[in-house]
Order: C-alpha cells, then structure tokens, then sequence
C-alpha cells in the first residue's frame, strides 16, 4: 500500500534503515515533559539563569539516557551475537557427529578429536543417540521385555486401585506392601520432577512416559523398587530418547556399581566412594579439604541432596545404624519429618543423611551423586555433566564435585560448619557454565600416580580386610 503526503501525492515507505535511524534517535519522553514545559500562566515566569541551569539538567539527563540505552543495546547485540555463535557451533558439532562420528562409533568414539567436542557439549539432535551408544545394552534388555514389564505394571495399577489381590500372588519374595510403596511413591515423585517445565506432571505430554518407565522398572527389578530420585534421571532420558530406548538407557545405567551402590544403600560401599572422593579432594584442594576436617564437614552430608521443607529448615535425626568403622548413619525420625538443615559437628562427630531400605525414612534422601546433578543443576547443565559422564563413567561425577568445591573456594573458606553445608546442598539456580567446567577441567583425578578405578579398588580391599578382622595394608 502506497504512503501519501499532505498534498496526496503517492509516496514510497521508510525503509526499514531510516526506521531503525529513526528509533535510536528519539529522546525520554520522561525528561522532555517533566522539565521543558514552561510553566503554568499564573506562575510567575523562571529566571533565566533558572531556566539555563534547568536545561543544562536536562542535557545531562538525556546524554546519560542516551548513554545507558547505547550500552544496552551493545550488550543485546553483543548477546545475540554469541547466540549466533553458539548456533553455529551447535550446528556444525552435530554434521560431525552425524557424519563423522556415529557412522564409525567403534573406532572413533575415544579418539582424542571426539574427547575434545565431547567435553564441548553434545549437540541436542544426536544427544541422545550418543547417550545410548555410551551407556550400552550390558542387560541386553529389548523392546520385547520393556512392554511385558510395562504390561504388568499397569495390572499391578489396575488391582491396587480396584483393592484386588493380585499383587499378593506375584514375587513372594518381595512384601506386597513394599510393591504397593512402590506404586504410590511414584505418583508422588512425579509430581515432583522438574515442576518449572509443567510437562511431567498429570496432564503434560510426558507424564504416561514417565510413568511407564518407572512402573516398568519396579516390574524389572522388584528387589530394588522405586526410590525417590530416579524420576529425575528418566525424566532427562525421556527428553533426549523414545520411551523404550529411554527405558533401556536407564535400567543399564541404574545398573552400574555407583549407582547401585547409592540407589540400594549399600553404606559400606557408599563410605569407600566418600573416601576415595576424600582422596582426591586432599590432593586437588589442600586448603579448602583441611578447612572441611577442621569443621568435621564430610561428603555424606553435602554430596547428599535433601528433600524441601516448609519448617524453617531444620532436620529431626535419630541413629540408624553403626557400620564397620565405628561411623554412625542418621536418619530423618519419620517420613514427615522436617528437613532442610544439620547438626552441628560438636553435637554429631559424623552426619550421614542416609537411610536404609525398606524403611519409609529412606525416601527421604536422595544422592547428588545418584541423581547425576539432574536435581542440583540447571537442565542445561546437568546434560553437560550427562555428556561428559556418559564418556567418563562415575568417575566424572566425583570430579564434578569437586569442580563445585573449586568454583566456591573462595567462599567456602570463609564459612562455618552450618553454612558450608547449607550452600553446597541449596547449590545457587544459575551456574556460569563455562566457569564451572573450566574448575573440572583444572581437577587431576589421579593421587600418587594411582587413578580414581584403582583408588577406589585399593579402598574396597581395604574394607573387606577390616571387616575380616586384618588390619588394612598401608598405600
């Protein structure tokens, strides 16, 4: 449509340049009406050198406007830019794994090339293909053996929400009270797994895939069950793989020794990882690990994500048990117990907010290290850690602990017991990214040139020959 002057000639349209020189250039209107109007007629009128110092404001208003609204627009364009960036990156990383990499999995996968774009971050588009090939298919699990698993949770649905008996007919072996546990803590949970993104909870598009990968695997392995916290972990696999690949995904990775460890309760098992993480925390961060010893502040407490409380943040404990060591595990009195903050170290010389299964209290707790950092980070984040775990095995997940410790150093040094701990389990919403993983990468996981697989083994032979009764060998 044509534009018409006053005298209704046809003329052409601004272009879309003299448009945007037309925005920058306009003044705040805020200014301009405030301090340019004369005054009213039945004032008197301003004294001119009144008048000249009002103007004068007034410039020094617009040039400082003018000067904020220059800097913010440099900052968009400066943000749009590494956007730009960014894509591009994303987009030419994902034609090397599409055309590169993935073809010739089995003789690329650990090159040093695809290490390095590996720690860059894998693309969205082929993510959870990679996933999948890392993780493996150790179970040999099939699409076959997810839909009878799936099958027969939904009957066990079905029968408890009718009252019916069959559960009491099925796994002998296993409490039908501990399946029906099961059943109704993953409704729960659910609920509960990652609420900002409004798409795993009744009604969203990834609910019944949740779900059904939950109820399938407490089919799967009813010696294990549902424990609060593996929402988290299916929840990421589901938004990178189709149901029954997702399925297959995590019951393989449920399956490897730390998470076992973790997820089972295994305490003996879960102190010697505690230990050998404290290994590595000596030898990376001297300073920062004696200034822990000195506040009795341990990895069983701050590598442990506690649930949310309403009650002004304190934690009820009772002693649960005394394993080998003379270590003593606490838990929360009763599943409704308040939770949020500690004990203090001259009241408790060890803190542990663990639990053993099938106690109702064990829900309670969930791992930092169970749950991948899929609960303690930002999304984004957590599938970075993904990435790089599903290269590096557990291994990754303890230095990226102690890539946590590195970034608050500074700060950590000058807490007490209390707010150490409150800050490394209510770890701050937004993480700098590439801040973070540049503290990872500065951490050495070896020690007296014997890495992490073979401390961790040296300890677990040591605790097995305690336990023996013999005293452990010196390393």
């Amino acid at each position: 449509m044509e534009y018409e002057d006053k005298a209704g000639r046809p003329s052409k349209p601004p272009s879309p340049k003299q448009n945007v020189r037309k925005n920058l250039d306009f003044e705040p209107l805020s200014t301009t009406a405030l301090i340019l109007e004369d005054r009213p007629a039945n004032l008197p009128a301003k004294p001119a050198d009144e008048a000249q110092k009002h103007r004068q404001q007034y410039e020094e208003m617009v040039v400082q406007a003018k000067k904020r609204e220059l800097k913010e627009a440099q900052r968009r364009k400066r943000q749009l830019e590494e956007r730009c960036r960014l894509e591009e990156s994303i987009g030419n990383a994902a034609l090397t794994w599409n055309n590169e990499i993935l073809p010739n999995w089995e003789t690329m996968w650990c090159s040093r090339k695809v290490r390095d774009l590996w720690w860059q971050g894998i693309p969205p588009s082929v993510r959870g293909k990679v996933w999948s090939l890392a993780i493996g298919n150790e179970l040999n699990i099939t699409h076959e053996l997810f839909d009878i698993c799936l099958a027969r949770a939904k009957e066990r649905w079905r029968s408890l929400s009718t009252g019916g008996s069959e559960l009491e007919n099925e796994d002998a072996s296993f409490p039908a009270a501990d399946r029906e546990a099961s059943l109704e803590l993953i409704k729960l949970d659910i609920s509960r797994t990652f609420p900002n993104l409004c798409i795993f909870q009744q009604g969203g598009p990834y609910h019944d895939m949740l779900h059904s990968i939950l109820g399938a695997y407490t089919c799967y392995r009813p010696d294990v069950g549902y424990v609060q916290g593996m929402s988290f972990i299916a929840a990421v696999l589901i938004l990178n793989l189709d149901t029954e690949d997702a399925f297959i995904a995590f019951s393989n990775l449920l399956n490897k020794p730390c998470q076992m460890a973790f997820f089972r309760v295994d305490h003996g098992l879960m102190l010697t990882y505690f230990a050998a993480f404290e290994v590595f925390f000596e030898e990376n961060l001297p300073k920062l690990f004696a200034h822990f010893k000195k506040n009795n502040l341990t990895p069983d407490i701050y590598l442990i994500d506690c649930p949310q409380s309403n009650l002004s943040g304190k934690i009820y404990f009772v002693p649960l048990l005394t394993p080998a060591g003379g270590r003593v595990l606490w838990t929360p009195q009763s599943p409704a117990a308040p939770a949020g903050c500690f004990c203090p170290p001259q009241t408790l010389s060890s803190v542990c907010l663990l639990t053993s299964r099938p106690a109702p209290a064990a829900e309670q707790a969930r791992s930092r290290i169970f749950t991948l950092y899929s609960k303690s980070l930002p999304l984004d984040l957590a599938c970075r850690i993904w990435d790089v775990f599903c290269r590096d095995g557990e291994e990754f997940l303890f230095r990226t602990a102690l890539g946590v410790l590195k970034l608050f150093e500074d700060i950590l040094t000058k807490m007490d017991f209390i707010h150490m701990a409150q800050l490394l389990t209510r770890l701050p919403d937004h993480l700098p990214a590439e801040e973070f993983f540049a503290c990872i990468a500065t951490i050495q996981m070896q020690s007296r040139n014997k890495k992490w697989a073979q401390v961790l083994a040296a300890l677990q032979k040591d605790s097995r020959e305690t336990e023996k009764g013999s005293p452990p060998p010196r390393h």
